[in-house]
């Protein structure tokens, strides 16, 4: 009797273990994938993704000063003026492919276990409502497989290193590599920021 109920305990470790082995693995697997590094260097998320129109962000992925290394980063300009004219409020992701909201597969990173990124404000205190990653495509074809973010994150005039934890996530399916949204409450006279450096690993 003693031989039989121990049975099942080791067949129990067993799943256990080799659901752990498996993880690890994936995790060993998985090479740190850019979303953006410098302009030119290739990437699959491109920063298509405006929102609600897009008619109060502009986006410049090629911007050269004071960047936190290579040679170029992102600067966005969120127009809080125009946006108060209109919704309130603003954001873009980072789409793989270009212009995906659900119409198609994303990308598979499984493996992955953090999103990384640097980002600054122009003049300190802007207010990011929510960096994320994942969210895209829900009611559509192919939705993400999930989705996590950080915020509100309030900005300084130095570089930072940000991370959003994707332990535990279902990354099979990734549209939206990497979002950010603002809005006017927290932000009424203006908000321009940086980024550099977006990645998963």
């Amino acid at each position: 009797m003693l031989k039989i109920a121990i049975i099942p305990v080791v067949i129990l470790m067993l799943g256990v273990c080799s659901a752990s082995f498996a993880a690890t693995d994936q995790h060993a697997l998985f090479q740190p994938f850019v979303v953006y590094k410098d302009k030119g260097l290739p990437t699959s998320y491109a920063p298509s993704g405006y929102m609600p129109t897009g008619g109060c962000v502009t986006v410049n992925d090629a911007w050269t000063q004071d960047c936190q290394e290579g040679k170029s980063c992102i600067q966005v300009i969120y127009d809080t003026l125009c946006s108060a004219q209109d919704q309130g409020w603003a954001g873009v992701y980072w789409l793989y492919p270009a212009n995906n909201w659900g119409d198609h597969k994303g990308r598979d990173l499984t493996g992955a276990t953090k999103l990384v990124f640097w980002a600054r404000g122009k003049k300190g205190g802007e207010v990011i409502a929510e960096f994320k990653m994942g969210g895209v495509g829900v009611n559509s074809p192919f939705p993400d497989s999930d989705t996590v973010g950080i915020g509100p994150v309030t900005l300084s005039t130095e570089w930072r290193e940000y991370s959003i934890d994707l332990r535990g996530r279902d990354l099979s399916s990734i549209s939206g590599g990497f979002a950010w949204i603002a809005d006017v409450g927290s932000n009424p006279d203006s908000c321009t920021f940086f980024l550099d450096d977006i990645h998963f690993e």
